[in-house]
Formats: structure tokens, C-alpha cells, sequence
């Protein structure tokens, strides 16, 4: 297994140092959000900040995942927009550009997969108004990435349109339907979001998608609260979890993602590292 550590819960550190933290505490992934400052494609003052990320990674042995989860990135007003089901056509268009620069961003950093989610509708849309404009949209994303070899793992998230592994199987249908290029298509699988929603046995929902699962995210939950917290801080049962994961992805990097401890970034990641630890070799 994979274990690694999500940059959005470093984010008053330097991508590159966090980096060596997480290596030097004994991940061997880790997932670099864009953002501002972070191998984000819209500024250039960065330079080849790609490059010397996959440099380093490689010196570190780190696998490398790209996502673009980040809050205020496109829209400085508010949070996570625009999105692939935002009502302005031109605001979903600047989504669409912007996924398609992470699967770019991905590539020139070597990680295996880039990650996208649908967005909330926040114009109280009805559901087939909703997913006519995120099928399109996301279309055209998976057209770009399958043409680079780069896989977008399509993450559920809770309050968005596509929140459920549920959700995620109608999307697929849907974009099959349309006519849509899938092969690009992977599925992020958030072990917090299938017990805040109640997709239990997590363990079961592992293995009967395993095959699509590119990308994990880990933290602690309790069901019908989407927050994420340390692990042990919750109701989650880890060590059915991460034997499932052991068991069907056992190349898929898993990481811990708590944004809201980055004051505490390095105790929080040792932290969490020493509560895996052991349920991994376990």
C-alpha cells in the first residue's frame, strides 16, 4: 500500500519541503493540491516549479498525485467555484480549461492520475438540468486527458451533484449514453465520504470498485458530518478498510487528507503515519 499525504493539510509550507517532511516520516505518496503558490498552471512566476517537483520526487521515491480540490482558486469570492455544473456556460468552460491544465500539470509532474468533482448546484437546478451541464463538461475534460494519457479520478463528494459511488455509477452511464470517451475515466474513493454518506461496508464498496479505484483519500468521519478529522477521532473501523485496500489496490496511492490541521502540519502527518503504521503491516 501506497500510504501518502494530502499537500492541502500543508499549506503554510513550501511544496517541496512539505514534501521531504512526508518522506522523511515514511509516506511514499503524496497527493500536491494546486493552489496558490502550488504548480498552479495560471501563474507563471512559478517557473518550472513541475519539473523540480518531479525531480524531487523521484530522489524521494515519492508517488505523485495531482488535485484540484483547492477553495478559492479560480473564484476568490467563493468556495470551490466555478464547477462543472455552474449555471453560466463561460464559468463551466473556465472549470473545463482548468482540469485541463491539471491533467498537463499532472503530466509534467509524473502522477499517475489528476482528480475532478461534479460541484454543488447552487441555483436550485433540477437534477436532469444539472447533469446535462456536468456530462458535456466533463466530456470534454476526458476527450483532452484521454489524448494525454492521464487519468482523472472522479472523486463523490458530499452536497455535490455526483456525491455517492451511486452517483458516480449514473455518471458513467450518462456519459456512455452521450457518447462520451471513457477511457480516461478513474474513481476517487474517499473512505471518510462512504461513511459520512452511509456507503458501508466500505470494505465491500473497495473491492466492487477496485478496478476503477486510481486515487484514495483517508480520514476519520462520523456518519452524516461531513468533516474530516484525525484518524481515531471518528467512527471509522480502520483495519477491514485498509485490508480491503491492501488486498485490491495494492498499487494505488492512499492519502490522508486533513486541510483544516495545517497549523500543526508535521505532528498531524507523523500522527496519522503512526496510527497506519502498524494496521499496515498488520
Amino acid at each position: 500500500m501506497l500510504l501518502g499525504y494530502n499537500t492541502n493539510g500543508f499549506a503554510h509550507h513550501d511544496p517541496e519541503d512539505a514534501m521531504r517532511v512526508l518522506a522523511e516520516i515514511g509516506y511514499r505518496a503524496v497527493a500536491v493540491t494546486i493552489d496558490h503558490g502550488v504548480i498552479n498552471p495560471r501563474d507563471p512566476r512559478l517557473g518550472d516549479q513541475a519539473g523540480r517537483l518531479r525531480r524531487l520526487a523521484k530522489k524521494l521515491g515519492l508517488t505523485l498525485v495531482v488535485e484540484t480540490g483547492a477553495r478559492f482558486l479560480l473564484d476568490p469570492w467563493t468556495k470551490h467555484e466555478p464547477t462543472l455544473v455552474s449555471p453560466d456556460p463561460e464559468r463551466r468552460a473556465q472549470r473545463v480549461a482548468y482540469l485541463q491544465q491539471a491533467v498537463d500539470t499532472a503530466r509534467e509532474v509524473g502522477a499517475v492520475c489528476t482528480s475532478a468533482w461534479s460541484g454543488v448546484v447552487h441555483d436550485g437546478a433540477h437534477a436532469e438540468e444539472a447533469w446535462n451541464r456536468l456530462v458535456p463538461a466533463l466530456a470534454e475534460v476526458l476527450a483532452y486527458a484521454d489524448r494525454g494519457g492521464m487519468p482523472v479520478a472522479f472523486e463523490p463528494e458530499p452536497g455535490m451533484l455526483v456525491d455517492t459511488l451511486s452517483a458516480y455509477r449514473e455518471l458513467k452511464e450518462r456519459l456512455l449514453a452521450a457518447g462520451a470517451t471513457v477511457e480516461a475515466l478513474r474513481l476517487t474513493v474517499d473512505v471518510g465520504h462512504l461513511h459520512c454518506l452511509d456507503e458501508t461496508p466500505i470494505a465491500d464498496q473497495i473491492e466492487r470498485h477496485a478496478s476503477e479505484i486510481a486515487n484514495v483519500h483517508l480520514e476519520d468521519m462520523i456518519r452524516g458530518v461531513h468533516r474530516h478529522l484525525p484518524l481515531g477521532e471518528g467512527e471509522i473501523d480502520f483495519p477491514p478498510v485498509l485490508a480491503a485496500l491492501e488486498k485490491h489496490c495494492p498499487g494505488v496511492p492512499v492519502c490522508v487528507e486533513l486541510s483544516r490541521q495545517s497549523h500543526e502540519a508535521p505532528q498531524a502527518a507523523r500522527t496519522a503515519y503512526d496510527f497506519l503504521a502498524p494496521l499496515v503491516r498488520a
